[in-house]
């Protein structure tokens, strides 16, 4: 998932760590309401969720929380150390993406644009937009649908009934 709606008239270049949330590109009241509002869609669809990981900038662990109530900031999905153009920066991302959990919950992945992009290929997730991913194990996932944030009131639970 990529985190929801943010003010870009901000931007990280400032910020000296990660916990600095006055000096990053944060959630609007927008993207809080969306966050909130995809979490109430997982649950009116009874989607088991189980693990949540987020890139520890505050708006990626911010719409977890929302979202899901709960995050654990895991710097690898945001992506290594390695220069920004060296693709091996994206490699633990791509990891954890195909490694399969087994455990009929889903893991979900509070992250940004760039990481999900270099490791899926395009188009950009939009924000708040949710890629579905299958792991294949070996550093392969297909992504096996996208949930924008518009399509979320026409989905039904697997049993096809609507809350």
């Amino acid at each position: 998932m990529r985190h929801t709606s943010t003010d870009f008239s901000r931007n990280d270049s400032a910020s000296r760590s990660y916990e600095d949330c006055a000096n990053q590109r944060n959630l609007t009241d927008q993207g809080r309401a969306e966050a909130r509002s995809v979490g109430e869609h997982v649950k009116r669809l009874a989607i088991p969720i189980g693990e949540v990981l987020a890139s520890p900038f505050c708006r990626t662990m911010e719409t977890a929380r929302l979202a899901f109530g709960k995050a654990r900031a895991m710097a690898e999905v945001r992506g290594g150390p390695a220069r920004s153009d060296d693709p091996a920066r994206y490699a633990s991302l791509q990891k954890v993406l195909s490694t399969r959990i087994g455990n009929k919950q889903n893991l979900v992945i509070a992250g940004h644009g760039n990481p999900f992009r270099a490791v899926a290929g395009p188009p950009y997730l939009a924000e708040g937009e949710i890629a579905v991913v299958q792991p294949e194990g070996n550093g392969r996932f297909r992504v096996i649908a996208r949930i924008r944030l518009e399509d979320w009131s026409g989905l039904r639970s697997a049993a096809g009934r609507a809350s």
